[in-house]
């Protein structure tokens, strides 16, 4: 039970770091696409298809499956 709380609050400060990175992007102007784009691709992935644009970060994603895997793994041993 401890590791879902532990789960959701990640998630909640993930989605609440999120919102606030848009809304400080949008304030300062100063972040462009191609900026993000001369970061290592490990660090921010940034994906443009016509109108569509889609940042993400490998690691997060990474660490994400990792703790999932880690989770579903503890919860099936017991």
């Amino acid at each position: 039970m401890k590791s879902l709380i532990f789960l959701g609050l990640i998630l909640i400060f993930l989605g609440l770091t999120l919102v606030i990175l848009t809304y400080l992007i949008d304030y300062l102007n100063k972040v462009s696409l191609k900026s993000l784009k001369k970061l290592p691709k490990f660090l921010i992935y940034v994906y443009e298809k016509d109108e569509l644009t889609f940042i993400t970060s490998p690691i997060l994603i990474i660490i994400g499956l990792v703790y999932i895997v880690w989770f579903l793994f503890k919860l099936y041993n017991k």
